[in-house]
């Protein structure tokens, strides 16, 4: 809103006139009265204008910091041989499962996906109900999709996208405090690794960092995917740019967004593969937002063990809202910025790739900008 200094007016009689006005104070002669005021007045401006430069320095000056530092985090070349193990992935929409795909879809995917380093699919099966338990009614067509991958793409794994919205910043939503809740969730599993999935894929947000029932879930769903040697993977949120900000940004906006390193770590170790969504930053231009992948990807590799196959996501859709500016947010930025962080990290990283987030949102600049700087 537009900021308009208060206007004053002469006051008005009931009938329009102008009203009777009370008496200037008399003149004293030496307007030493008046000139006091004025000076007070004076005081108290400087005093606010003071003040205001104050929170606007301190406001400023660490956000300039930080994007200084994360445009400096993208400079530099990569090192070589920072390309893809063919250990890449891509997130499906739902209609690979609910009958709007067919046969010839599945052709094309298989021509397409030849030329990358994508093994693994997760495809969209839920959205889970608030209580955890997934209606069947909801993918149709899994078996189809989970046979036909395995016949027209060998080595290609088909894992159950299953998502919902926690009940952690709003009333509504699955709450995983419940242990019915966090037991339906693993029945869940057990239900789409009957249709033929390869694995399980969680996605549930907004997951506040150190939520120990959400560790706690991981742990009996794992058991479920390890006894039918099935995989188990999570959408991650961010890590923290800076030690503890997911505190300071829940205090200030009611969304903490990121987690600690220490619980991404935690979600780690409990997972077979774990991918970040390294989309939607906030920032402004290419160049920053590049430098934040660079830097996520090596806060992530800190602390992912080398046994857990880790994913740094590529924004493949065009969205312009706050937080995500497809001008500044583009795959090639991204890619520039995982080789970057993994050069800096773990160049020799074997279980290590990207992933797209989403197929029906992708252009073919999206798929060459993969190709040319990921794949090559």
């Amino acid at each position: 809103m537009e900021h308009t200094e208060p206007k004053t007016t002469e006051p008005v009689a009931a009938d329009g006139d102008q009203a009777p006005q009370e008496p200037p104070a008399p003149d004293t002669g030496s307007g030493t009265g008046d000139a006091g005021g004025r000076a007070r007045r004076g005081k108290r401006l400087r005093r606010v204008r003071r003040t205001a430069l104050v929170v606007l320095l301190v406001l400023l000056v660490p956000l300039l910091a930080a994007e200084t530092a994360l445009r400096v985090n993208y400079a530099g070349d990569p090192a070589d041989g920072t390309y893809t193990r063919d250990r890449d992935a891509i997130w499906l929409g739902h209609a690979w499962v609910d009958g709007r795909k067919d046969d010839a879809d599945l052709t094309a995917l298989a021509r397409d996906l030849r030329t990358t380093g994508i093994r693994d699919l997760y495809v969209h099966t839920g959205p889970m109900e608030h209580d955890g338990t997934l209606p069947a009614s909801l993918y149709p067509r899994a078996r189809w999709l989970t046979e036909a991958v395995h016949r027209e793409m060998p080595g290609v794994r088909v894992q159950a996208f299953l998502g919902d919205v926690l009940a952690t910043e709003s009333p509504d939503g699955m709450r995983l405090e419940e242990a019915a809740t966090r037991a339906a969730v693993v029945d869940s599993a057990r239900q789409v690794l009957d249709v033929g999935y390869d694995g399980v894929h969680l996605d549930l947000e907004p997951l506040h960092s150190g939520d120990r029932n959400y560790l706690s879930l991981l742990d009996d769903v794992r058991a479920v995917t390890r006894a039918r040697d099935a995989q188990l993977s999570v959408a991650a949120h961010q890590i923290d740019p800076l030690p503890g900000f997911h505190s300071f940004w829940g205090t200030v906006a009611g969304h903490p967004k990121w987690w600690s390193q220490e619980f991404f770590g935690q979600v780690a170790r409990r997972v077979d593969q774990i991918a970040v969504m390294s989309y939607d930053t906030m920032q402004p231009l290419e160049s920053l937002y590049g430098g934040y992948v660079a830097q996520q990807t090596s806060l992530a590799l800190e602390v992912t063990p080398p046994t857990t196959h880790l994913l740094m996501g590529l924004p493949f859709y065009h969205e312009n809202r706050f937080g995500h500016w497809s001008h500044a947010e583009t795959v090639a930025a991204a890619v520039r910025g995982v080789r970057l962080g993994l050069s800096r990290t773990d160049a020799g990283r074997e279980r290590f790739g990207v992933a797209a987030y989403i197929d029906f949102a992708a252009t073919e600049e999206d798929w060459a900008a993969y190709r040319d700087g990921w794949v090559r």
